[in-house]
């Protein structure tokens, strides 16, 4: 139970902390730099105290629920669901160090139901982007590992 609770406040200093302040920045470094990478592996291994075995079941559960995520934004119904599929996409984005794919959620969360016709549309196409782009960034990082 201690290590359960232990890893519950890891996850929510992840959201709540460090994440959101590299998200404020734009997925920028300390210096102000562009992120280098897709998905900040030191982050998310401050997270999972370095274990890779759970890293990699972290990032994969990642890549498949913001697949889906991605799905429900594109064929959201109403506003709400806009904005809670959009919340969901940023917090996951967020928990592993994909600093750009969280900014982007986030603008997305942003867009109200009197946006401009293609802001939505341009939203989920950034999304998809940096899904993909992480998606590749993680297959490569973890085949380098030989896992």
């Amino acid at each position: 139970m201690e290590n359960a609770e232990y890893g519950k406040r890891q996850w929510r200093n992840a959201l709540s902390g460090e994440g959101e302040k590299e998200a404020a920045r734009g997925g920028l470094t300390g210096d102000g730099k562009p992120a280098a990478e897709p998905v900040d592996l030191a982050h998310l291994a401050r997270y999972t105290l370095g274990d890779q075995a759970l890293e990699r079941e972290v990032l994969a559960l990642f890549c498949s629920q913001s697949a889906a995520y991605l799905e429900r934004l594109r064929f959201a119904e109403s506003e709400k669901d806009w904005g809670d599929t959009a919340h969901s996409l940023k917090g996951s984005a967020l928990a592993v160090g994909a600093w750009r794919m969280a900014r982007a959620a986030e603008r997305a969360e942003a867009l109200r139901s009197g946006s401009p016709e293609g802001e939505r549309a341009a939203c989920i196409d950034e999304l998809d982007a940096s899904l993909k782009e992480a998606d590749a960034y993680i297959r490569s990082v973890f085949a380098a590992r030989g896992a």
